[in-house]
Order: structure tokens, then C-alpha cells, then sequence
């Protein structure tokens, strides 16, 4: 109960917008799809509205294309306007904010470089906020659990000095324990701490990391009620190694910092796009994402930088919305061949083929440093035959124009940050 308390003691001073929120998503889960539309139609007149008023980057696009502010427009509008990269929301960052013409009554700094590796600053204000934290805590209950429950947390690598103080600080107040670095030792520990814990959230590749450690010692952590991935792949073979340790797969939460939630996975499997916080288009692929909620730094119409499927579904869970049926990858960098250039994504369709036509799962991690030359990491303990058909999958997309190294490893997880499918040095 104290841990309850705190919660909202805390969500009383910092997110005072946050239980009107919360009940608006909660009432809006099983809506119909025409209700989500005619909520997403209201809430982006009047993002546009706001954004009109108050943002000159936006001012300058909108009557580009002859936005009247006096007329309602439904989402079919946003095929007009240009798409938003990061470049721009880093180029025009002050024009693209709000704050100058709007007085908030409060703000909350964001920094982020997400999967690009582009840093990107901005301030989120507390309505926003409390739709994103209202959004996760949705999504939670459908699990059975409660933010204020006891937890472990995969969660920031660079803290030092005051900035470790205050996180251990507010981890305390969260009811949280926090897997700070990569060791092996502190993944020991931390696996120690599950056994009180109801929920684990963060990084993809550390929970499965920590579940590999739990099957190798043969514990099972039967208490762990929900697991939720963010900012990773989730890789098939992830699960399998999750399942076991834990008796529950990992749940997917799909969004950005700059995005807010656009996603979340629900009991059934099926990854619901949040309707009632953005719009989601796929042109060519590519995911493309109108954020409905935040008004200090307004985002329409964003390139997200992901490859992704999205579907109607008839979900057991009695919620209406659009799903994403796959997360393909990021966009990335390229590969630069000897002769010519190739799609990052190009690695996932190798790696895929390995597992689907030849029932292989691989952990990889790929990096480029020069022209025509890649370097795949991989854990997996691969036969010769099976090393024979990798290198056919990858002679099948590259011919001869890549010279491939191989490299097995123990671990393909990089030190102190993110995972990555590929990187280039380039």
C-alpha cells in the first residue's frame, strides 16, 4: 500500500492532468472503429490548430497548403503535407517548438538519439506526458500489473555522480531496481532481485540476457507477472529463452520519445496501434506517425525510421484499433557494397530466411568499417553445413560484391549501450 501511495502522491505533484487521462483511455479501449476515427479526426484539428498558432514552422507548411483553421479536416488531410524527418526536427528544432508563443504551466526537457544515433533535444509538456505514462499503465493492466509494483528495470548506462543519486533516488520511489551496466556479475545480482519482483521492463537484449543466466542456473521465476520490451527488437528466439526462465514471453511497446506510444501489445498477442494519442500511416513500408497529444513540440506527419506492417484484426481483447502485425526493422544505414549499395534491412531477410526455410535462430550483430567488407558477430554454435547455408543466404543477396567475415562469439551485446542489428563505421 505505501508503494501505491507514493505512486500517486507523486503523479499528484508531477502529472496533475494524469487521472482525467487515464480514465479517458481507459473508457476508449473497446470503442468501435468509427468512435477511434472520430476521436483521431477531433484531436488533430485540434493539434493542427495549436501548431498553426503557435509554431512558425508549422505556420509556414500549413498555408503552403492552404490550411484554414476555420474548417474540420479528417486525417485524410495529412496526405497534403510533407513528411517530417529528424534532420528537420534537429535543423528547425526552435521554429517547430511551441514554447515561445505558449505559456505551459509546466515542461519537462527530453533528450534522446534513439535508433538513428542523431541527438535530439525538446520539451514535453505535462499533458503529453500524462498520455504517454496513461498509455503504459493501460496497457499494464491488461497483465495484472500495476506501475507502483515492485519491478526491475533494464534502463540507462551513463549515470554518474548526481545523476546516479537521483535515479537510484526516484528507482527507490518507484518501487524499482535497475540494471545499470552489462557485467556479469551485476546481471547475477540482478537476477537474484527477481525473485521479489512482479514485472520486468526495459531492453529486450538484457531480459533475455538475464533469462539465458536464470535457465543456466535452472531458476524459475514463476512471480514475474509481465515482461514489456521497448527500444529493441524482439527477436523469436528471445521468447523462447524468456518463456522458459519466466513462464511469459515479452510484450511489445512500440513508440519514441518524440512519438509517444504508438503501440501495445495486448493479452492476445496482437500489438494495438494507440489511435487515441496518434495517427499511424505506412507509405512505401515505412511508418510514418502523427502524434495527436503533444502540443509543446508537435510532430506530424513523422518519419519514425521503421519498416512495419500494419492490419485489421478481429482481437479476443475487444479492442478495435489498427494493429501492427510486424515490426520489420530499421530503415538505417546502408551496406556499401564493392559496386554498389544495399539496404541494412537486407540482414534481417538473410537472418529470417536462416530461421523460417532452415529452422536456424541466430543471434547477430553486424559492423562495417570498410568498403565492401562486413563483419557478422553471431553466438549461435554453428555446424559447417549450417555455416555453408548462412554464407549461401548471404552470397544470395550480396553475390561477391561483399567479402564477409564470420566471428563467433559468447555474447554479441555491445558494452554499455543499446544493441543494434548493424552499425557502420563508415
Amino acid at each position: 500500500m505505501i508503494n501505491k501511495f507514493i505512486y500517486w502522491l507523486g503523479v499528484y505533484f508531477r502529472n496533475p492532468s494524469f487521472r482525467r487521462v487515464e480514465q479517458e483511455l481507459s473508457k476508449s479501449y473497446n470503442l468501435s472503429s468509427k468512435d477511434l476515427k472520430d476521436i483521431q479526426n477531433k484531436k488533430l484539428n485540434d493539434t493542427l490548430k495549436f501548431a498553426y498558432h503557435n509554431s512558425s514552422y508549422y505556420r509556414s507548411i500549413l498555408d503552403l497548403h492552404c490550411y484554414d483553421p476555420k474548417i474540420m479536416y479528417d486525417i485524410g488531410f495529412l496526405s497534403q503535407l510533407p513528411i517530417l524527418t529528424k534532420d528537420i526536427l534537429i535543423e528547425k528544432n526552435e521554429e517547430i517548438h511551441t514554447i515561445k508563443n505558449y505559456k505551459f504551466k509546466k515542461l519537462f526537457f527530453s533528450e534522446t538519439s534513439g535508433s538513428t544515433g542523431q541527438a535530439l533535444t525538446f520539451y514535453k509538456d505535462e499533458r503529453w506526458d500524462s498520455y504517454n505514462r496513461a498509455s503504459i499503465s493501460r496497457g499494464m493492466k491488461l497483465f495484472g500489473v500495476n506501475v507502483w509494483d515492485k519491478n526491475g528495470y533494464f534502463w540507462g548506462f551513463n549515470h554518474r555522480g548526481f545523476s546516479l543519486i537521483k535515479v537510484k533516488f526516484f528507482d527507490f520511489l518507484m518501487n524499482r531496481f535497475r540494471l545499470f551496466s552489462y557485467s556479469d556479475n551485476l546481471l547475477e545480482k540482478f537476477l537474484n532481485q527477481c525473485g521479489n519482483a512482479k514485472y520486468l521492463a526495459g531492453y529486450s537484449s538484457m531480459i533475455y540476457e538475464v533469462a539465458k543466466l536464470a535457465n543456466k542456473k535452472n531458476i524459475q521465476l514463476s512471480n514475474i507477472k509481465f515482461i514489456k520490451g521497448t527500444s529493441e527488437k524482439i527477436y523469436d528466439f528471445y521468447q523462447d529463452e524468456v518463456q522458459r526462465a519466466f513462464g511469459q514471453k515479452i510484450v511489445s511497446e512500440y513508440g519514441s520519445a518524440e512519438s509517444g506510444i504508438i503501440a501495445f501489445e495486448c493479452p492476445y498477442g496482437n500489438m494495438h496501434v494507440n489511435e487515441e494519442c496518434c495517427v499511424l500511416e505506412v507509405i512505401e513500408g515505412r511508418a510514418i506517425v502523427t502524434n495527436l497529444v503533444a502540443r509543446s513540440f508537435p510532430t506530424i506527419r513523422y518519419d519514425l525510421g521503421d519498416y512495419v506492417s500494419v492490419e485489421d484484426v478481429e482481437c479476443n481483447c475487444g479492442r478495435k484499433s489498427k494493429v501492427i502485425s510486424e515490426i520489420t526493422g530499421r530503415v538505417g544505414k546502408n551496406i556499401i557494397g564493392k559496386k554498389q549499395n544495399y539496404p541494412s534491412l537486407t540482414l534481417y531477410y538473410v537472418f529470417k530466411n536462416m530461421a523460417v526455410e532452415h529452422s536456424i535462430n541466430i543471434a547477430y550483430r553486424c559492423e562495417q568499417h570498410f568498403k565492401g567488407q562486413l563483419v557478422v558477430y553471431y553466438e549461435s554454435k554453428l555446424t559447417p553445413k549450417q555455416m555453408v547455408l548462412l554464407e549461401s543466404e548471404f552470397s544470395k543477396y550480396f553475390n561477391d560484391d561483399l567479402q564477409v567475415e564470420y566471428h563467433h562469439v559468447t555474447n554479441i551485446r555491445p558494452l554499455n549501450r543499446k544493441l543494434k542489428d548493424f552499425e557502420s563505421y563508415l
